[in-house]
């Protein structure tokens, strides 16, 4: 029986994760097509740097990636210690960076505070934000969800990109 991802991720047995995408519909992430003549090398650089803003925006270390004509490979730490340490400021900060963000946190970008009314939904937005910011499903939803909408953009189509989220290789 399958396990929940939230359930595989046991950051007390382990903080490193290797972790892969694979594409659907003989769709290609980089390389040559031999069918359409098509090359994609393009794309390998988009990915990349796709990959190194997103290490500056969650509390996760990239520690080797490879990215292959039709799936990619990530090996991930999970750094708790990072997170914890960010001031309020900063995770909205960090989750601006690559979101749009809940209307309080805004607010809370443009003024520098937010009132004593409004404390007790920061304080859980705030939370909500600082648990994404260490999540391995939310480092591959942005990840992958980036991907899949330039690749389908460029393929002129709609639909599935990846097999599935992610795959955690144990």
């Amino acid at each position: 029986m399958t396990k929940a991802r939230k359930d595989q991720i046991s950051l007390s047995d382990t903080q490193y994760y290797h972790c892969t995408s694979r594409c659907v519909r003989r769709a290609f992430l980089c390389g040559d097509d031999p069918v359409t003549k098509q090359n994609f090398d393009h794309r390998r650089d988009i990915i990349e740097q796709r990959i190194l803003e997103l290490s500056t925006v969650y509390a996760i270390d990239i520690l080797s990636y490879a990215i292959m004509s039709n799936h990619l490979h990530l090996v991930l730490k999970i750094s708790p210690e990072k997170q914890e340490k960010w001031t309020d400021e900063e995770v909205v900060t960090h989750w601006h960076s690559i979101h749009f963000g809940h209307e309080i946190t805004r607010k809370y970008l443009k003024n520098g505070k937010v009132s004593d009314d409004e404390r007790a939904l920061f304080n859980q937005v705030i939370a909500t934000y600082r648990e994404r910011l260490g999540s391995l499903s939310w480092f591959m939803r942005d990840l992958n969800e980036y991907i899949a909408r330039l690749a389908n953009t460029e393929d002129n189509c709609k639909g599935h990109f990846w097999e599935g989220r992610y795959s955690k290789v144990t």
